[in-house]
């Protein structure tokens, strides 16, 4: 065991000791500044972390380790014990890597989920030509069941899980589909946060079958015949307790689909209010 899984194992009993009553929220995010540049999401994945915890609960944060992250700078250290498993996705065996780095200033850790296949090229989701990776879809598969099986590792049962951003979107189907069985998540409520995103093309023809897991069937993921933003945005509408607007500015077919829902649902909140906001709905949906 390194000096890093030594903090980290007495940062977890430290928190678990003292928080015992405190609710857990889980914030899963595509994006969080100062690792990557500001960003609507980035800021608000960075700040509600840290506002939520000031307010008494206790919080863990991830995010994907791509290649634009520098580690020297950001002091990201890997976690042995919490690395080593192999997850297969398109039939081949890819191993999951998990680094950590603190915020100082702020009293929290952000765990990184790590690939080299998936996430060491330096560009996050689209080439230097502003096009998607063709194969974000097992990208978005690696980052969700990676968190996953991380936080099953740490033994932490989060009471609301809180996804950021199109590549979390697969998260609440994998909780409530993949994973509901797992005494971890059994009482865990999802939140789902849209931004203004877009795809210029759809995701791979394949995403379907890498999107099936034990317990998930073709027909609950038949959305993803046609793998555009909008419809893997509706996959995480669909599975998701509750609905959040992050953006002043999301695709109008969205926001139709999420009033049709009759999802909890939290519209956009500016600088000002947001993390008071996001706090008070997290307990009207737990």
């Amino acid at each position: 065991m390194n000096i890093t899984d030594i903090f980290t194992n007495f940062a977890e009993s430290k928190s678990l000791y003292f928080s015992m009553e405190k609710k857990r929220v889980l914030f899963i995010s595509q994006e969080i500044t100062p690792y990557l540049p500001e960003t609507e999401m980035s800021i608000k994945s960075r700040f509600l972390p840290q506002g939520v915890q000031e307010r008494g609960r206790e919080i863990r944060t991830f995010m994907p380790r791509y290649g634009s992250v520098n580690e020297r700078r950001n002091q990201l250290h890997e976690v042995i014990r919490l690395s080593g498993m192999n997850l297969v996705i398109n039939d081949a065996d890819h191993p999951l890597i998990i680094k950590v780095a603190s915020i100082q200033a702020a009293r929290m850790q952000v765990y990184f989920i790590d690939n080299e296949d998936y996430f060491h090229r330096k560009e996050l989701l689209k080439d230097k030509k502003e096009v998607e990776f063709d194969d974000n879809d097992e990208r978005a598969v690696f980052f969700a069941r990676g968190v996953l099986e991380t936080v099953i590792k740490l033994r932490w049962a989060p009471d609301l899980i809180h996804c950021h951003g199109w590549l979390t979107s697969l998260v609440p189907l994998y909780i409530k589909k993949a994973y509901n069985d797992d005494p971890l998540f059994a009482n865990s409520k999802v939140v789902y946060s849209l931004y203004n995103e877009e795809f210029k093309k759809p995701l791979s023809q394949n995403t379907v079958q890498n999107v099936l897991l034990d317990g998930i069937s073709e027909e609950d993921v038949k959305t993803l015949n046609e793998p555009s933003y909008e419809n893997m945005s509706k996959l995480g509408i669909e599975y998701a307790d509750a609905v959040v607007q992050g953006s002043e500015q999301i695709n109008p077919k969205l926001t139709d689909h999420i009033q049709n829902s009759e999802k909890l649902f939290l519209n956009y909140q500016p600088e000002e209010t947001y993390i008071d906001a996001y706090n008070d709905f997290y307990d009207q949906v737990m």
